[in-house]
């Protein structure tokens, strides 16, 4: 087969032409196996992926984690053979016998792109936008990385300096997480970001005409992004000549994200099924395989045809792959030189070590005083930001009442931002009204790496971020959301505002700790345990969702435990005032522990010797060997009483039959927080005589 250029600035050959081909044949086949999938994208993409792939990313398939890489996010997750099909032929470690088991059990090729399980792969995508914010996340890491590391490097220079590529559907920029995140990375000026957008005018439904009349291109051009149009072959294909022309221009644009839009033509170039709906989620069928096959070229006889001559050709990738790593790694070694003491920092850094004595600048608050739980988290934000300059975070529009902001006179913002404090290497985030971008792009931050990071908002407002949450836990991904105002203690603003089932609705997500201390020295060493479960290793981590009060709550001693989940924080004593076995179990969180304490002397003071535990956090206690949990809570004592300003779902398992749960089944109003606590129960006498009824349904 001819190898000779047919274009000028592209190298594009016949054998590129077969394999772009290659991939379409693959793809139908992938489907047409399992008997379901998404073949119509990943067929009408191929030219796209394979020039992303084989003529413009840096990334070596040898070394998928190699730090000076381009970044590829595929948003559009359905179409996950566009990926798997690319990280075959350029030699990732997927073969032909992964494509045949393509949505099969156990296979590497599950149908959607997952993080973790499949080298090569950068974030799980799925539910649409997702993958865009993700992107986002990853392009502003990249640039607060440099910041680190080498923030005098002029542009384009530094070893840090890398691309962001995403591929985004018509389903992906119809979902309201892409307008946030893309309004977000243009006012950033992401200069690192590049989108394509597979404009197909298909979904489910058919023609986009049934729901979209917006024109795209002026909406990205009003976000404040560089916006190119590539204009399709006259027989429908995507001309891979013009994709790569866009490419380079939109790398070569630094100044601001950029936004190309590819007109493509679903299925192409199956006879029948292309330009239909059938073809965006099922297969083509026996007969339109076969007849996409003949007008490929291919025997339509043959399924998962590969020829020696494409897979040799792809896997040159292997070696540009080598050779951009090696001259990168001869950058990398002289600015290592250059910096010893930022190679140091970036050492221990990347092996996700925190600096020595970081823990000493953690604060300690003096007992009695009443403080809100959400200000003693922003006191540690500053003490800790002091010592540890990967942490970085900041908040939805509410950092004065998140209390994120870890220097009030260093702001992430672009060149040429006329606000006081603006950096583009700056420390605080500010996030705007976009909780669900925020939580993803936190997401893309967090798989970037490199950096630790943080984001708030209101616990009522975990709403709009639950799917980008859920994907935090899905993925292990280290990252901290700080929700305050965490129950009806937040008073006025009435219920709207006030989170009733969202601890419980939290908690459900498997693999997120939900962390809710009950004073400022429990917040302080909750944060403490949280940096230190901080793990680069894929399945060790867990992300964390600190819940935090807006009114103030005694401040007790510190007790070390309360990194173990759950802990005695009082205990229980005889009438001579020495201990003595609890006769009752009084279990708090966060602003009703101090009800519980109380309770007790309310029960003490009536000869019930009663012990009051503090539960931060269900998952953490959960974690502890079966020894500790019953040394908390002693099985023999069955007069227990669990208290939480949400819905009771969480206490059951903790009550057993002769338990209470003091708790809030229904929607709070507006009204003081002293009010509603009392009017709602939450005072120390019903927590006491909810005891009471507990100790007699026991000695019954």
């Amino acid at each position: 087969m001819s190898t000779k250029p047919t274009t000028t600035d592209l190298q594009w050959t016949e054998l590129d032409q077969r394999a772009v081909d290659t991939v379409r044949v693959l793809a139908a086949d992938a489907v047409q196996k399992v008997g379901n999938g998404h073949p119509g994208t990943a067929m009408s993409l191929a030219p796209a992926a394979y020039t992303l792939f084989q003529k413009v990313m840096r990334h070596d398939p040898a070394d998928a984690d190699w730090t000076g890489r381009d970044r590829f996010v595929l948003s559009a997750g359905h179409t996950s053979l566009t990926l798997y099909i690319q990280l075959y032929l350029a030699g990732y470690g997927l073969e032909l016998d992964d494509l045949k088991a393509f949505r099969t059990w156990g296979s590497k090729t599950p149908g959607h792109p997952e993080y973790g399980h499949t080298t090569g792969v950068e974030t799980t995508t799925g539910p649409l936008g997702q993958g865009v914010a993700n992107a986002v996340g990853m392009a502003m890491a990249a640039r607060y990385e440099r910041g680190l590391f080498d923030p005098e490097a002029a542009p384009g220079t530094s070893p840090f300096d890398h691309m962001v590529w995403a591929i985004a559907g018509d389903g992906c920029l119809q979902e309201g997480i892409s307008a946030e995140a893309s309004s977000l990375a243009g006012h950033q000026k992401l200069g690192n970001l590049v989108l394509l957008w597979d404009d197909n005018h298909i979904s489910i439904e058919g023609d986009t005409e049934t729901a979209v009349s917006e024109d795209t291109l002026k909406r990205y051009e009003a976000y404040g992004w560089h916006v190119q149009r590539v204009a399709q072959l006259p027989n429908g294909d995507l001309d891979p000549a013009g994709l790569y022309d866009a490419l380079q221009a939109a790398k070569a644009e630094t100044g601001r994200p950029s936004f190309i839009a590819a007109r493509s033509i679903i299925a192409w170039p199956a006879p029948h099924a292309q330009n239909t709906e059938a073809s965006h989620g099922s297969a083509l069928g026996d007969d339109e395989v076969a007849a996409t096959k003949k007008v490929l070229g291919f025997d339509p006889e043959k399924t998962f045809e590969v020829s020696d001559e494409v897979i040799s050709h792809t896997r040159e990738a292997l070696d540009r792959g080598r050779e951009a790593k090696a001259e990168w790694e001869k950058k990398f070694a002289a600015w290592r030189t250059a910096n010893p003491e930022r190679a140091a920092e970036f050492d221990r850094i990347s092996a996700g070590e925190l600096p020595a004595g970081w823990e000493d600048k953690l604060p300690v608050f003096e007992p009695g005083k009443a403080v809100a739980t959400r200000a003693a988290s922003g006191k540690v934000l500053q003490a800790l930001g002091e010592i540890i300059p990967e942490l970085w975070g900041g908040s939805a529009d509410l950092a004065g009442s998140n209390n994120t902001t870890i220097d009030k006179t260093s702001s992430f913002l672009p060149a040429g931002n006329p606000l006081p404090g603006a950096d583009p290497y700056g420390r605080t985030i500010h996030f705007g009204i976009r909780e669900h971008a925020m939580a993803a792009a936190m997401n893309g931050i967090a798989l970037h790496g490199n950096t630790r990071i943080y984001g708030g908002t209101f616990l009522v407002f975990s709403d709009y971020m639950r799917n980008a949450v859920r994907l935090s836990a899905l993925m292990h991904l280290p990252v901290t959301y700080v929700w305050t105002h965490d129950s009806i203690g937040l008073g006025e603003d009435g219920p709207t505002h006030q989170p009733v089932e969202h601890l419980a609705s939290l908690r459900a997500i498997p693999g997120l700790n939900i962390v809710r201390p009950a004073d400022a020295n429990e917040t302080s060493i909750v944060w403490r345990e949280i940096l230190r479960r901080y793990t680069k290793v894929f399945g060790k981590g867990a992300p964390h969702g600190l819940a935090l009060t807006r009114q103030g709550v005694p401040t007790y001693e510190a007790n070390e435990d309360a990194a173990k989940g759950g802990y005695v924080l009082f205990d229980s004593e005889g009438t001579d005032g020495q201990s003595a076995e609890p006769q009752v179990l009084l279990i708090g969180t966060g602003s009703e522990v101090h009800l519980a304490v109380e309770a007790r002397e309310e029960l003490q003071a009536a000869g019930i010797p009663t012990r009051v535990v503090s539960m931060p956090s269900v998952e953490w206690f959960e974690e502890q060997d079966q020894a500790y949990k019953d040394s908390v809570l002693p099985p023999s004592v069955k007069a227990r009483v669990a208290l939480e300003a949400g819905i009771g779902l969480t206490w059951h398992r903790y009550v057993g039959d002769a338990g209470r749960i003091v708790s809030l089944e229904h929607f709070g109003a507006s009204a003081d927080a002293k009010v509603l606590f009392r009017e709602f129960g939450f005072t120390g006498e019903h927590v006491a005589a909810a005891a009471r009824e507990s100790l007699a349904d026991v000695t019954r």
